[in-house]
């Protein structure tokens, strides 16, 4: 049979043949093994690796595309036919006119007008001529400057570099290369020039003279701080003409960065060299102590302060109409500032005196001072981990207006250190009587002893109820027990007790029933007229009377239950 051939540029829509079972399985082992990295991984159409853990759908090619080609993820990376194409780096638009010779001959297809070969004769702007530069071959016109069109991406268009010739640079630094040079020379000579006088030479003989006699001990000492002929930095050559504004520091002081190391201390601004806040601050030393507190300490004390306020009150009074300026008329200003003071004040005097007037209230603003109402003072006192005070006095604990830990009767304790079930009493004796002497250990004992007879009781009270089965079961295992030692007298007894429970038992039946009647007699009334249950005697049940709602208790599984009414 013959094959049946695709002709070329036509996709065969033929479905793929139906994988084995076996052929599956081979696959997926295949898959496995790939995960695991127990077996290479499959390679693309491009010869590149494909990820195992890629999902199937991602890197297989649908049979109607192309049945033929095998797994590749060519189509999930950057198509070329779809990237844009930017320009490099290192071009950019052409600048100044191009340095190139004038023509003086006509070139084959430039301007038949002017003889310029960027553009042509419909182009050109110049004015027409009787005899065009074709024909004439002379006054050819240059050619025009053309720019580039450049093409720049996302970065290129932001590069605040781009377009920079370093060779502006260099001429820069050539430039000032020269000038030091010069600058060298010029010292060179002046050099020489004191040399040949003899000027340099008693220089250095005063300047000896005058070590000698302050002996100094050091021998690297920066004489450059002490003589004026030096050239500081920071300052000029000669000593006539100085800068005397400078932000350097003695080499003698303490860099403000090394007064204190702790990184959460005052912030150092390495660019200004200032340092605004107290170094010393968390270190509890006074600000006047210290010998630098930050650079606002000096700017805002001494008259700093009032000459800031007299600035803003001129300002103000600018604004509002007054002629005023701190330095053209400072003595004005300062007369028109102190009596905008007084004026203020007494304002604020009659304001609020027309205020106590109209609303009384003026016992309220003579209150006592703030240390006796609050027990609040400035003074400095620091606690340990424990609690313990390490500095100053510790604090005094607050007392009311009651006598307090005052000691009657012997006692140890004041009254109400003890408490128990409600009651209060004294903790030395577990006395519970108010004002009564002091026993001692020996009340202890017998108030423990009295205690632990109240708990028994309780644990007897808290016992789950018997029925009378149980209860009669109990005796009689009790009675085979004590058969060989029993008597006649306790015979009779164990009757008298089998009597008084029946007795009980009869109260404790009718009873049953009269809670039973008043129930019924309730629920027949309206939900509105039914009296409150709350206010109840509330007591734990007796074992009669839980024996007496067991018997008495409606139980609906009883067939003969609808009978026990009638």
């Amino acid at each position: 049979m013959e094959e049946s051939k695709t002709p070329e540029g036509v996709v065969d829509l033929e479905e793929p043949k139906k994988m084995t079972r076996e052929d599956w399985r081979k696959k997926k082992e295949l898959e496995e093994q790939r995960k695991l990295g127990n077996a290479p991984a499959e390679v693309d159409e491009e010869g590149k690796d494909i990820n195992p853990h890629i999902p199937q759908y991602i890197s297989s090619v649908p049979w109607y595309v192309d049945p033929s080609k095998r797994p590749t993820l060519k189509h999930q990376r950057p198509q070329s036919e779809n990237e844009s194409e930017f320009a490099p780096i290192g071009d950019w638009y052409k600048r100044g006119v191009q340095e190139k010779s004038i023509t003086t001959k006509y070139r084959k297809g430039a301007c038949e007008n002017c003889g310029a070969i960027t553009h042509k004769k419909k182009d050109c702007l110049e004015r027409p001529r009787k005899v065009g530069a074709k024909f004439s071959g002379t006054s050819i016109a240059p050619d025009e400057h053309s720019q580039i069109q450049l093409a720049l991406d996302y970065d290129g268009k932001r590069d605040r570099w781009n377009g920079y010739n370093p060779e502006d640079h260099t001429r820069i630094v050539e430039e000032y290369s020269k000038v030091d040079l010069a600058k060298r020379t010029l010292k060179a000579q002046k050099l020489q020039e004191e040399l040949a006088s003899g000027k340099l030479i008693e220089q250095a003989n005063s300047r000896k003279h005058d070590d000698d006699a302050q002996e100094h001990s050091s021998e690297d000492e920066d004489e450059d701080k002490y003589v004026d002929d030096f050239d500081m930095p920071g300052q000029n050559f000669d000593s006539k003409r100085r800068i005397t504004v400078r932000n350097l520091r003695i080499r003698e002081d303490t860099a403000k960065y090394l007064r204190n190391l702790d990184p959460n201390s005052a912030y150092y601004d390495p660019k200004t060299r200032a340092m605004r806040e107290n170094p010393y601050c968390n270190t509890g030393k006074n600000p006047e102590e210290v010998g630098y507190a930050g650079d606002n300490f000096v700017r805002y004390s001494g008259d700093t302060i009032t000459m800031a306020q007299t600035q803003l009150f001129a300002w103000e009074a600018y604004e509002k109409g007054s002629e005023v300026h701190l330095q053209a008329d400072p003595t004005k200003l300062e007369l028109l500032h102190q009596s905008y003071k007084v004026k203020k004040d007494d304002f604020k005097d009659k304001q609020k005196e027309t205020i106590l007037e109209r609303y009384g209230g003026e016992e309220h603003l003579d209150a006592p001072p703030r240390e006796l109402l609050l027990a609040q003072t400035e003074e400095y006192v620091e606690y340990s981990r424990h609690g313990a005070v390490l500095k100053g006095q510790e604090k005094a604990v607050a007392r009311s207006k009651y006598e307090e830990d005052v000691l009657i009767n012997n006692h140890m304790c004041i009254w109400g250190s003890f408490w128990r079930d409600g009651y209060w009493g004294y903790k030395c004796c577990y006395s519970m009587v108010k004002q009564s002497y002091c026993t001692g250990d020996a009340g202890k004992k017998v108030m423990v002893s009295v205690i632990c007879k109240d708990l028994e009781e309780e644990a007897q009270q808290n016992e789950e109820p018997r029925t009378l089965l149980q209860e009669k079961m109990k005796e009689k295992k009790k009675k085979k027990k004590s058969k060989k030692h029993s008597s006649k007298d306790s015979d009779s007894s164990d009757e008298d007790d089998e009597a008084k429970k029946k007795e009980k038992l009869k109260k404790a039946l009718s009873a049953e029933e009269q809670r039973l009647k008043q129930v019924a007699e309730i629920m027949q009334l309206d939900e509105r007229k039914r009296p409150y249950t709350s206010l109840m005697e509330v007591r734990e049940p007796t074992e009669e009377e839980m024996e007496a709602f067991r018997m008495k208790r409606y139980r609906a599984d009883d067939p003969m239950a609808s009978f026990l009414g009638q």
